[in-house]
């Protein structure tokens, strides 16, 4: 029971790390500063418990007291989703408004949570060597077998939320059922042990069974407007209706990522502009040499419907990390046109590995205000390049925040050492929101930002028109004084925080 109790207690902390992160998602994103908070507060906690668990073993060396520790640790670990909302709810506001004190404090607040049941959870394997040492000799031995068991369970604990617990049973019944596990063990052990108050110990399952019962249909995040809330492998999902607009929320909700009204396929948005990329190739260019599109982070479906009204049954194919997006798309947002060829998959992974060549090549794939690395580097841009054909373009959302443009600056010289012109469309940021959109679009053939404007009188389509009408005043030339991402470096978190630096700072 003992060797027992040191495996499940080793797989209970990093799962609740691992779960931990997800609980974080819905309102702080996913993002190496939250991750960096997490690991590092985890860290600290499990070494507090390394030390408790040595002074109480040395001051209490009995085995009952070590299943009661670790029958706190799982009463810990079942309050963590039921107590937590409470101050997440908090941190909406920060985050949509940029306010430092309110999303730092919140996101400690959060963190605090783990304190108690990781200290305990790190005081066991200390406390199960103490033990050991007492009863057999080779304290060496005993101690590499302890933490042979306890990093055993780690690795079960860093696979099994991710892999089964959370897209099978949701984030907050991954805790509870960590709870009820690491309890049914410490419980069996203070039976073993004869321990008089072990019945009291019964209140903690019923507890957790309770907290379960009361959150059984309640919503992660509330919103009025929900349609659906589910979790996957990858993200938390929701698609809320404003009006007569389905949107596609992910994670922390700041951002959009799709958007369906059947009765107005314009989105007003930056998936609008994606229409318009081709268009910078050199004139006479017009709609009907466009025959394909290759989109990177498809999500529901927005800029391939798009395309697919404007362009009409041409090739499509799209790449969307998240196979449940794609459900939820073909759902929610009509991803149904016979045309689009959806794929579960990297999208760079799967651009590299496509026989085909496009006429466009469409990057819409980030976490706002987040786009992954792997997607801004010169290497990556050298295989937009194979796969574009001739008077192919590349066409990549990218964030801003109001005139610092940093990031949008650092793909533009990334792009510039790959393609002979690069342009970007700044998408006007209203006065109310914070961070904002630039379309950056590369051609493989030499251009002018004019030959936008002298493509678009030739327009017939209306939604081209429209679409026409809104982007040729803001087409101009991209700045390329940032710096050249590569994969061996590529500092885009690093540009990020500044931006959000600067914001958080008034600046």
């Amino acid at each position: 029971m003992l060797y027992l109790l040191v495996f499940v207690a080793g797989m209970s902390g990093l799962a609740v790390e691992m779960a931990a992160a997800r609980l974080l998602d819905p309102y702080f994103g996913n993002s190496l500063i939250v991750w960096a908070n997490l690991i590092g507060l985890i860290l600290l906690y499990l070494s507090a418990g390394y030390v408790l668990g040595g002074w109480l073993v040395d001051r209490m060396p009995r085995e009952d007291r070590l299943y009661e520790m670790a029958a706190w640790a799982a009463l810990g670990i079942g309050l963590v989703p039921a107590i937590a909302p409470l101050i997440l709810q908090l941190a909406t506001g920060g985050f949509a408004d940029y306010d430092w004190a309110l999303l730092g404090g919140s996101l400690l607040g959060v963190l605090a949570l783990f304190s108690v049941p990781v200290t305990l959870l790190g005081a066991v394997s200390p406390f199960a060597i103490g033990l050991e040492v007492r009863r057999r000799e080779g304290p060496g031995r005993v101690a590499g077998r302890i933490y042979a068991l306890s990093t055993l369970g780690s690795i079960l604990g860093t696979f099994l939320p991710v892999l089964v617990l959370i897209p099978t049973v949701g984030t907050r019944w991954t805790f509870w059922t960590l709870a009820l596990a690491l309890w049914g063990v410490a419980f069996v052990g203070m039976w073993r042990a004869r321990l008089r108050r072990m019945w009291l110990y019964l209140g903690v399952p019923l507890a957790v069974l309770a907290l379960a019962w009361a959150a059984r249909d309640r919503p992660i995040k509330p919103d009025e407007s929900l349609l659906l809330e589910t979790e996957s492998a990858y993200n938390y999902i929701q698609v809320v209706q404003r009006g007569d607009d389905i949107l596609l929320k992910l994670n922390e909700g700041q951002g959009v990522h799709s958007v369906y009204n059947p009765h107005a396929p314009l989105t007003e948005a930056i998936f609008d502009y994606f229409l318009i990329a081709p268009f910078f190739n050199p004139p006479p260019y017009d709609a009907g040499c466009v025959q394909s599109l290759c989109l990177i982070g498809l999500a529901g479906g927005t800029v391939a419907d798009l395309y697919t009204r404007v362009y009409g049954p041409i090739w499509i194919d799209g790449a969307e990390l998240d196979p449940r997006i794609l459900e939820v798309g073909r759902a929610y947002f009509a991803l149904r046109q016979p045309n689009v060829h959806a794929y579960a998959a990297d999208g760079r992974w799967f651009l590299a590995r496509s026989p085909r060549r496009y006429d466009v090549v469409a990057v819409d794939a980030y976490r706002p205000p987040y786009i992954p690395f792997h997607l801004t580097t010169r290497e990556f841009f050298q295989i937009a390049r194979e796969h574009l054909t001739e008077d192919g373009v590349l066409a990549v959302n990218v964030a801003r925040a109001g005139e610092d443009d940093r990031l949008v600056r650092a793909l533009a010289a990334t792009a510039a050492t790959v393609f002979p012109s690069v342009f970007v469309l700044p998408e006007p940021i209203p006065e109310s929101e914070v961070l904002g959109n630039t379309l950056l679009v590369a051609t493989v053939q030499p251009a002018e930002a004019a030959y936008l404007a002298e493509n678009a009188r030739h327009l017939t389509h209306p939604l081209l028109q429209a679409v026409a009408a809104r982007t040729v005043p803001l087409a101009q030339p991209a700045p390329t004084d940032g710096p050249v991402l590569t994969d061996d470096k590529a500092p885009v978190e690093q540009i990020v925080h500044g931006i959000l630096l600067r914001v958080l700072l008034g600046g």
